[in-house]
């Protein structure tokens, strides 16, 4: 199956997807009052939703923060593959109608980012090893149209802002924007963030790392692999399970 098949596929079984995932929190503020929910009953109605319909591509990754790495959070992605080199996502806390708003993330091919000046490219995180350690995954898909769909996304990279941390309970967007970063090696992620998110969709990480595999071939070293490198022990226990060449890709 090509690429673009695999993703017409998944466009149409992601309509079919299992979702409703608990947010993190709940956003301060009074209950909708009957005016409110009758106003936006009918603005549905008559308005259109071209742009967030749009969205169709769900995945479901880790971000760290770049400047404060132990500041770990899952995101679900909700993306628009706009062109064959750029995406836009809008990520949430959640799957369900009522998850929050907390970040968003444009995606840009190795070349698109081969082209940046050296101050632009300080923004953007690498996915290959998200990739190829099986923990950036795409909930509802069958695990080789998904593998196909991760395919597309060797060698690029992310531009993330986090406006909202919810894993931290606070009830409103407050304070500035936090640029967030990936990780690129065994050990960086929180264990029980990973649990989290095996839990929430339901698919074991390890296994999808082993069916990768053949995406190893001719991935290319990314830039910004070592962002997160710091004198502080690794979190958890390191699980060696990549050759040591793709450790930090």
């Amino acid at each position: 199956m090509s690429g673009r098949a695999a993703l017409a596929l998944a466009a149409g079984l992601l309509a079919t997807a299992c979702s409703g995932s608990t947010r993190d929190v709940t956003p301060g503020g009074v209950d909708a009052s009957a005016r409110t929910r009758a106003l936006g009953a009918g603005a549905a109605l008559l308005q259109g939703d071209a742009p967030v319909d749009a969205l169709d591509i769900h995945l479901v990754g880790y971000h760290p923060l770049a400047d404060d790495p132990d500041h770990q959070m899952l995101a679900h992605h909700y993306c628009r593959q706009v062109n064959e080199d750029f995406a836009q996502c809008a990520l949430f806390d959640g799957d369900g109608a009522d998850a929050n708003l907390v970040g968003i993330e444009y995606i840009v091919s190795g070349r698109m980012f081969e082209g940046f000046p050296d101050e632009e490219r300080a923004y953007w995180h690498p996915h290959n090893y998200e990739i190829l350690s099986g923990q950036l995954v795409a909930p509802g898909l069958p695990e080789r149209v998904e593998r196909e769909l991760m395919r597309d996304k060797i060698d690029s990279y992310g531009k993330t802002w986090h406006l909202w941390p919810t894993n931290e309970g606070i009830a409103l967007p407050v304070g500035p924007p936090r640029l967030a970063w990936s990780f690129n090696r065994d050990g960086e992620i929180d264990p029980a963030l990973l649990a989290r998110g095996e839990q929430e969709t339901g698919i074991d990480v390890r296994e999808r790392r082993e069916a990768r595999a053949p995406l190893r071939e001719g991935a290319r070293r990314q830039v910004g692999v070592e962002r997160l490198l710091s004198p502080r022990p690794a979190r958890g226990r390191e699980t060696r399970i990549l050759p040591v060449r793709w450790r930090s890709w």
